[in-house]
């Protein structure tokens, strides 16, 4: 399994106001991964987790959303986190706002190693005391710590 310090970052970990709806949150992802992602415009990135978000909302419950996509041209997946410092509307499963999103991008040509990296953030993220400990970094650099050190 592909670690997750191999896909997070701490910049882009964050802990901050992305938006009020869905809709603008997912913009402003796209927006950070392609600074990040320079052969990918905000547009391609935006219009693929839209897309997905069409075939059902990756808002998981407990407060918690995992929005994803494959991209063309991607070498390796990325991530990115945020903690909203006010839940939004995500369509979530069990209708519950959401304030911590994490968001993975695989190449085009995914892999069960992706899927199985998807698998384990979403396990990881259901688990109370992990979500309790997340809510309380106070800082983006100790929510990178927290998130990407309990994953080995």
């Amino acid at each position: 399994m592909i670690p997750l310090n191999h896909v997070l970052s701490p910049e882009l970990t964050f802990i901050e106001d992305f938006g009020a709806s869905k809709k603008r949150v997912l913009q402003t992802i796209a927006e950070r991964l392609s600074q990040t992602l320079s052969d990918h415009s905000d547009i391609a990135i935006f219009d693929q987790l839209v897309a997905r978000e069409r075939l059902g909302s990756t808002g998981i419950g407990s407060g918690v959303a995992v929005p994803h996509c494959r991209l063309e041209g991607l070498d390796a997946p990325v991530a990115l986190l945020v903690r909203l410092p006010e839940a939004i509307d995500f369509d979530a499963i069990d209708r519950q706002p959401v304030d911590l999103i994490f968001t993975l991008i695989v190449p085009a040509e995914a892999t069960d190693e992706h899927l199985q990296l998807l698998a384990g953030i979403v396990e990881r993220v259901h688990d109370p005391d992990e979500l309790k400990r997340l809510h309380q970094c106070p800082d983006a650099a100790s929510l990178y710590q927290s998130f990407s050190g309990a994953a080995h």
